[in-house]
């Protein structure tokens, strides 16, 4: 399904919401949102403006669900840690946690029109196991609308980078042996599957709509494209760990 994302901001929530999330960065409260953007177009220019002043772009995180767009949020370089380090919310409370099978840009991709796309793959990313982390900037009636999330770098608050995948040959990455535990939660013990099918289809589709939104895709950058379990809401004091088969461990411990 194909998006018109050319940046149209709404007069009255493009401009304001981009200024409220910066607010919200630099005074560690979350900011009031009364009203979503119109649309997809209005959404990703708040994304642009943000990431203007928060720069540079370290990746992005996409996703394809059955009859819906796909959708798109830029990483910074600022939120992406180690494995094994420590993350506190920005304003205290729970984080979100996902375990992800990520894909860093090792090459420069081919062109999105070109037939072998995917089958080229092979010689231009390296899976890689990481855990996202999620929180909102926002507050208020509009804060939950899937626009204003959107807007909000699909609500993004970190990146946990962990081993790549061993031995790979370039083939499908539809799944695989996973597991997730937080504190005495086990969250993910088994096949896993990867949201949209194969990652590499879901990079290719990213790649064709992304165009020059925040930069584009470059060597260096990590794309991830969805949780392997239900998003999971953990407490200060958490440690977390994941794990896919061929990778091994990534962990993280909310502060």
């Amino acid at each position: 399904m194909t998006q018109d994302i050319r940046p149209r901001p709404d007069p009255d929530t493009a401009p304001a919401l981009a200024r409220s999330i910066l607010e919200a960065f630099a005074t560690a409260h979350r900011a009031g949102c009364d009203a979503a953007p119109v649309d997809a177009a209005a959404a990703y220019a708040v994304q642009a403006a943000v990431a203007a002043r928060r720069g540079p772009v370290a990746g992005f995180k996409t996703a394809r669900k059955p009859g819906q767009p796909q959708i798109m949020a830029p990483i910074m370089a600022g939120d992406v840690i180690d494995s094994g380090t420590s993350m506190a919310s920005l304003f205290g409370g729970p984080l979100g946690i996902e375990l992800e099978l990520g894909l860093r840009i090792a090459a420069p991709l081919p062109d999105p029109d070109d037939q072998d796309f995917v089958k080229a793959l092979g010689g231009c990313v390296e899976p890689l196991a990481v855990i996202e982390l999620v929180d909102t900037r926002l507050d208020g009636p509009a804060a939950t609308d899937p626009l204003s999330k959107l807007a909000d770098a699909q609500i993004n608050a970190a990146l946990v980078i962990g081993p790549t995948l061993r031995g790979w040959d370039g083939g499908p990455l539809t799944g695989a042996m996973a597991r997730m535990t937080a504190g005495e939660d086990t969250l993910l013990d088994g096949p896993a599957t990867v949201p949209g099918g194969d990652a590499r289809e879901t990079l290719h589709a990213l790649a064709a709509m992304i165009g020059g939104h925040c930069g584009g895709l470059k060597p260096g950058q990590i794309v991830i494209t969805g949780s392997l379990h239900p998003l999971t809401y953990v407490a200060p004091g958490t440690p977390v760990d994941g794990w896919i088969d061929g990778c091994g461990t990534v962990s993280v411990r909310i502060d």
